[in-house]
């Protein structure tokens, strides 16, 4: 190629990006001519102590998260306790992220930024309200459209990867921020909110578990210490216990996990109203009596209470001597206390129901004949080796 040819493609290229520019501009409409670089907080002057609300509202849904007295909870979920971590972080972000970009947009191009609030039109963006105790809004942003860059290979390959965010402020009429957090947790999705941390029941001593609808497959195991094997009550002279399968019994429910809180627990929809009856008895006094509902899915309908009965006096010690006598009496006193507090805690679960996954039941939701050494085919003659 040539002088002549090189400065005439150059021409080309720059006459074709000319008419690009300003076809892009057609397109923008309301887009201004302002634009300024970043800087600027979403939220300076935000109190975030004052904060008493988040809702979090798109056309997926409606979330509320409430602060009464000094804890969090999820109004969508019967006020069930929500994770106050997170929750901090999300106000902490619209209180602390700044704006790497700002430009001035006219609301005929909120629709194709994502930042039309929900039910406005089009709009698809994310409304999302710091609210104070009074109730009035603190302040009000949608979150918009994501920004995102192509990968170009690399080992996991290419594609597209978020970087930025289109955020309005809705007190600011025609101001919009880019900015490089991507609010991610901001989504009206209750069960992603809730404080998971559940009750766990320890030093098992005996299983109980009846069924609403087959009483006849119920069955009852005890153990005599904590490490010692399952016995299986009521064995008639024909049966036996299958002990591997009494071993493979666990201690249920040492470290429940759920998924979600029922937000509707009619008892006819979830199974709940005959449903398998789970009674857990440790060698601390607890008693603690669950329930669960007809599968749906990977998970059970779960309900769980609790009750205790503790020794209200150090029985004495064989050969206790007097000068011991008022450590081993502080010990006990020390032990009640822990227990007395562990039952309050636990008695908390009580109110909700919950969606306990399958694996955390399914090991222990078994008919007694499940227990039970498998009886041979007796009716069958045994097979003779052929003549040879």
């Amino acid at each position: 190629m040539n002088r002549k040819q090189l400065l005439t493609l150059l021409a080309l290229v720059a006459v074709i990006g000319g008419a690009g520019l300003l076809v892009n501009k057609q397109r923008q409409g309301d887009w201004q001519k302002s634009s300024t670089g970043g800087g600027q907080k979403l939220a300076e002057a935000l109190d975030v102590n004052a904060v008493a609300t988040v809702s979090i509202k798109s056309s997926a849904g409606e979330l509320n998260l409430t602060k009464q007295g000094e804890a969090w909870v999820v109004k969508e979920r019967g006020d069930y306790a929500a994770n106050f971590g997170t929750i901090a972080d999300l106000i902490r972000k619209f209180a602390d992220v700044k704006a790497v970009q700002t430009e001035q947009v006219g609301a005929s191009q909120y629709a194709r930024l994502e930042l039309q609030t929900p039910g406005d039109g089009e709009g698809k963006g994310t409304l999302v309200e710091l609210k104070g105790k009074d109730g009035k809004a603190m302040k009000s942003i949608v979150l918009g459209k994501k920004l995102t860059k192509k990968s170009e290979g690399g080992p996991f390959g290419g594609g597209e990867f978020p970087v930025g965010r289109w955020v309005r402020d809705t007190a600011s009429k025609d101001t919009v921020l880019v900015t490089t957090e991507q609010f991610a947790d901001a989504e009206p999705k209750p069960e992603n909110w809730l404080e998971k941390d559940f009750l766990k029941v320890e030093r098992v001593k005996s299983i109980a578990v009846t069924y609403a609808t087959n009483a006849a497959t119920g069955w009852t195991v005890t153990r005599e210490t904590e490490g010692a094997e399952w016995k299986l009550a009521g064995l008639k002279p024909t049966e036996q216990a299958d002990t591997n399968k009494l071993s493979a019994l666990g201690s249920p429910l040492s470290s429940p996990a759920f998924a979600d809180v029922v937000a509707d627990p009619k008892p006819d929809k979830t199974g709940l109203d005959k449903p398998a009856t789970l009674v857990l008895q440790t060698f601390d006094g607890f008693t603690y009596t669950a329930k669960a509902g007809t599968a749906s899915g990977d998970n059970y309908p779960f309900q769980i209470s609790v009750a205790a009965n503790f020794p209200k006096v150090r029985p004495p010690e064989k050969d206790e001597k007097p000068e011991d006598k008022a450590k081993l009496d502080k010990d006990f006193a020390d032990a009640q206390k822990k227990l007395a507090d562990k039952l309050a805690a636990d008695a908390k679960f009580a109110k909700w129901t919950y969606l306990v996954s399958k694996w955390t039941l399914d090991s222990v939701l078994k008919s007694r004949t499940d227990l039970l050494v498998e009886k041979k085919d007796e009716s069958k003659p045994e097979a003779k080796p052929s003549a040879k």
